[in-house]
């Protein structure tokens, strides 16, 4: 896909360089949804108004990815640490993204965990665990 066709996806461009930074040396393709096989299967592992608990493919990703710029807009990902699995095919990554949400102004800043199976250089399975109550009180307004 030219790299014109991610740029809907340009409000998750911290996330997207942080994940990479992490995975770089585990996986091919230069944008994040390059390294992402067709038959991907995702797991979220919290609940958040919204947001599915599972994404079947690539493009069932890329298609829920595609609104996030109406609510938030990131501007860093840091604190980066990339953890082995005994199993080889698994890279475990903590990290965090911060930002802004677009509708009040308030700032955006959450840890992230994310369980992700490699093979053949592509993700395969992708597990997330996040502070949901660090995005819901952004979402809302309120400090958690």
């Amino acid at each position: 896909m030219p790299k014109g066709e991610y740029e809907i996806f340009e409000a998750l461009n911290p996330f997207f360089e942080v994940v990479m930074e992490g995975l770089r040396e585990f996986v091919d393709g230069d944008h994040y949804f390059d390294t992402i096989a067709e038959d991907a299967f995702f797991e979220f592992r919290y609940r958040f108004p919204g947001w599915p608990l599972t994404i079947r493919g690539r493009a069932g990703l890329m298609a829920s990815f595609a609104g996030y710029g109406k609510t938030i807009r990131l501007h860093s990902g840091d604190a980066l640490v990339v953890h082995r699995s005994q199993d080889s095919r698994v890279v475990i990554l903590e990290y965090e993204v911060h930002g802004t949400i677009l509708s009040g102004g308030a700032s955006y800043d959450n840890r992230l965990i994310s369980v992700i199976t490699i093979e053949n250089r592509k993700i395969v399975h992708w597990r997330d665990y996040m502070d949901s109550l660090a995005a819901w009180s952004a979402l809302n307004g309120s400090s958690g």
